[in-house]
This record gives C-alpha cells, structure tokens and sequence, in this order.
C-alpha cells in the first residue's frame, strides 16, 4: 500500500477519534495519537503514542512535527469546561497546522443550528444555535475558515448522533445501551412521529477518508453534510435495539426517557447539563442534506441499521458475540 503521509490524531482514545486512527491507518497513513496518558505497553497497534495536552501550544506544535494531516477530535476530559478549553485547543491545533503546512480535519455537530435551520439543513445553512455547546461549534468552525482564508486547509464532516463499537459517552449509551450491561430497557429519547439523525463511526471515519483522498480536489475549507441513518419517525433505533437484543435472548420493552430528572440532577452533573440541552433537538425533525458529499464521492458509506446496532452493542459489552 502506498504510504501516504503522517497523521496526528488528536482525541485517539475517543469514539470517532480512535475511528478515524484505525481507518486512516488501514488506507496507508502512518498514525501519531497525542494523549495525556500513554496506553500500557504493547497495545499500540501500529500507532505512535506521544504523550502531550491539547491545552499546551508547544504540545501539539511538537506532536504535528512531519505530519501532513490532524484529525482535531479532542474534547475536554469529562466533557467539563466546554466554554474554557475547546476554542484553546483548536486554536493551538490551527497554529501546529499553520506552522507545519498540515491540513486540520474536523468532525462536525448538528449542534451548530437553531430553529432557522429546520427541517432540512445543507452547508450553507444559518447557524444561529441556542445553546452554550451550539456557539462555541460555530465559533470553531469559523476560526477555521477564517485561517483558510489566509492559507490554511481544513475539513469538517457533520454528522447527526454518533453510535458505534467505542463511543460509550454518547445519546446511544445513555437512552439504549449502558456499556457492559445488558439491554433489559429502552428509554427513548424522542417524540412520537418526530424524525432524528444518527452516525455510525465507522461511516463517519470512512466519509472523512475518502474526502481527505480526495483533498487536492476540495475547496480550501470544505464542509460536507452526512444523512447518516435518518429516522423518521422517532421510534426505528429504538425498535432495531430491541429487535438486536432479542436475538441475544433479551426481551427489552421501549419506554421514554426520563427527561423530568435531568432538571434533578442536571445542578450536579456536566453530562446531564449537556443532555437538557440539547432536548431541542428531539423535539423537532432536523435532517442533514448530503447532496454536495454525494456531488463528490458518488455515494455515501452506509452500514445497514440493524448490522451497526448489533456492531455497537457487542463493542460496548452489551451482548457477547455478532450473529451471522
């Protein structure tokens, strides 16, 4: 296989992070992970662990040394103190790129629109978010696209609610599947009729790849829009859950998630804070237009729906094997 540069991955040990390690690495990328804490020896699976923090410059600045490419998938440890350490590290991210001529590949969010963008939203859409995690998205994409315009590249894929084998901290985890427990219930989130967007990793990551195959040809800062798994009435992942684990021998009944106790708990907890939130976006249908990813790969990755949840769920200890 053809080599095909250095890539520095920021947020590894994370779902679309690890992903997108893995991935790159499988289509001729030499991989450099940047964490604060070194797995143990021997699990590096053909990796380059440095150890560094993504809130100090000379960090990244040295971690980025040869590297043609840095996937900034970092999130602050806990998912605490969004407002003091995202807009830092990317900013420490953009100057590690500027310095070493790399281009910055962003996984992005639906966070980033309020209601002006329902129920259909392409790249072109406003984003003009309600909340606190919602502006500071925007405020990153547009420090991008700002360097991009003095010379920098960068890429963003956005993508509606992650789920996949690795990405415990997620909406998926905590409605449908806690981690290395068996599905006994279902708490869904959404509301009847009313349609939500899901992203499966390994689709998310094998977008991201194929695009960045492609980078001489994309634009300077190029957005693209991801479908995903679009459900359209509120109920399909929740239904494909229990169909899963009935298969592994579990009966899970569907109920509605709790959102009265996030009010409760939500003074105590960061997690729960971000999940009250973002109940906007279960209220009402907001689906991701992927015509100008389509204009440039032809098709989109697409793990059918029951095959990524029966994925997911064995990767998060939920059942013991994939049946065939």
């Amino acid at each position: 296989m053809e080599h095909q540069g250095t890539a520095l991955v920021l947020g590894a040990n994370g779902g679309i992070g690890g992903e997108m390690a893995r991935q790159l690495g499988a289509a001729g990328w030499l991989i450099r992970a940047m964490v604060r804490k070194l797995p143990p020896a021997g699990s590096t699976d053909g990796i380059d662990w440095v150890r560094g923090d993504a809130m100090v410059a000379d960090d990244v600045l040295a971690a980025a040394d040869g590297c043609a490419l840095i996937v900034h998938a970092v999130n602050p440890p806990g998912y605490r103190n969004w407002a003091g350490q995202v807009l830092p590290m990317l900013h420490n991210t953009i100057a590690a790129a500027h310095a070493k001529g790399a281009m910055v590949v962003l996984p992005g969010t639906v966070y980033n629109y309020g209601p002006e963008a329902f129920p259909l939203a392409a790249e072109d859409a406003p984003q003009r978010p309600l909340t606190t995690k919602g502006k500071l998205r925007v405020q990153m994409e547009a420090a991008l696209e700002d360097w991009c315009r003095r010379g920098g590249r960068a890429l963003i894929v956005r993508a509606g609610d992650y789920f996949g084998p690795r990405a415990g901290n997620t909406w998926f985890a905590a409605a449908f599947a806690k981690p290395g427990r068996a599905v006994t219930h279902i708490a869904n989130p959404g509301r009847a009729g009313v349609g939500h967007q899901w992203a499966y990793l390994p689709d998310v990551a094998a977008t991201m790849v194929a695009l960045i195959a492609r980078r001489d040809a994309l634009p300077a800062f190029a957005r693209y829009h991801m479908t995903g798994h679009w459900d359209g009435d509120g109920a399909a992942m929740a239904r494909a859950v229990q169909q899963v684990a009935a298969r592994h021998g579990r009966q899970p009944r569907i109920g509605t998630f709790p959102w009265w106790l996030l009010p409760l708990i939500a003074p105590f907890n960061e997690t729960m804070r971000e999940l009250r939130e973002m109940r906007y976006l279960w209220r009402q249908p907001l689906r991701l237009d992927n015509s100008a990813l389509l204009a440039v790969l032809g098709s989109e990755p697409h793990t059918p729906l029951e095959q990524a949840v029966e994925c997911t769920l064995q990767g998060l200890g939920c059942i013991t094997s994939v049946m065939q």
